[in-house]
């Protein structure tokens, strides 16, 4: 009884008010143009979080714009695994998000921070949805890697889960994907690598060690060679993307 009362006193403030929530319909398009990987028509229907039409969750207008990104991550990951998004992958990117939206102090940071959510998901799956499946062999070698971006991963092991020659997987792998698998997980290392540069607090050494690498200096050099950055300028160089 209680919370009808609690219903009954919203329903009449919002009249009173004249505050409404987002429709139904429109809030569906939204997601679906992120799952499709759409990012033209995501932004069209994108809509901030200080606009009336947003439900109050808490009276701290900070915790309450928090609560509401959580909620829009929250939504997006399910739409992008139901949509081919890698179940790991998804969960592991909301988590940074939502830790990402702990840390923000300001409603200008998560403003930010809510147009950087939708348009990497919605760029993540427009690419996921360009791929070709692949063979049940490379898929097998594609999720191993991915899990095991921190241990030493070598072709032999590849070879036992697919129960394939080195020889064949090898050459199997590189016509599917165009990369060496040696190639594909030093690209992915670097991917990660980013990510923690990015969303984290760990130094240089940290994250070299953790994904792999021979030593410090071959990760910076390695860093560089993909982006253009040694990780300590690109680490930099986010930040100050992200206040601007």
């Amino acid at each position: 009884m209680d919370m009808e009362k609690k219903l009954s006193h919203i329903e009449f403030l919002n009249r009173e008010y004249n505050v409404s929530h987002l429709s139904y319909e429109r809030e569906t398009a939204f997601f679906q143009s992120i799952k499709e990987g759409n990012s033209e028509e995501a932004m069209r229907l994108f809509k901030p979080f200080d606009c009336e039409q947003m439900g109050v969750l808490s009276n701290d207008s900070l915790r309450n714009l928090k609560y509401h990104l959580i909620i829009t991550v929250a939504f997006i990951t399910r739409c992008c695994i139901e949509g081919g998004m890698e179940m790991e992958a998804a969960y592991n990117l909301s988590d940074i998000y939502v830790r990402s939206i702990d840390k923000c102090r300001t409603e200008d940071e998560i403003n930010l921070l809510h147009r950087e959510v939708v348009n990497d998901y919605a760029q993540r799956m427009n690419i996921i949805r360009r791929q070709n499946r692949y063979p049940r062999s490379v898929t097998l070698c594609l999720d191993y890697i991915y899990d095991n971006l921190h241990t030493k991963i070598t072709l032999e092991q590849l070879s036992e889960i697919t129960s394939l020659s080195p020889a064949y997987l090898s050459k199997l792998f590189h016509k599917e994907t165009g990369l060496t698998i040696s190639a594909y997980i030093t690209a992915k290392r670097i991917e990660a690598a980013k990510n923690m540069l990015k969303y984290s607090e760990y130094s240089c050494l940290e994250i070299s060690d953790y994904l792999c690498f021979s030593s410090e200096s071959h990760f910076i050099q390695v860093f560089r060679k993909h982006t253009g950055y040694t990780p300590k300028a690109y680490r930099e160089s986010f930040f100050r993307t992200r206040k601007q």
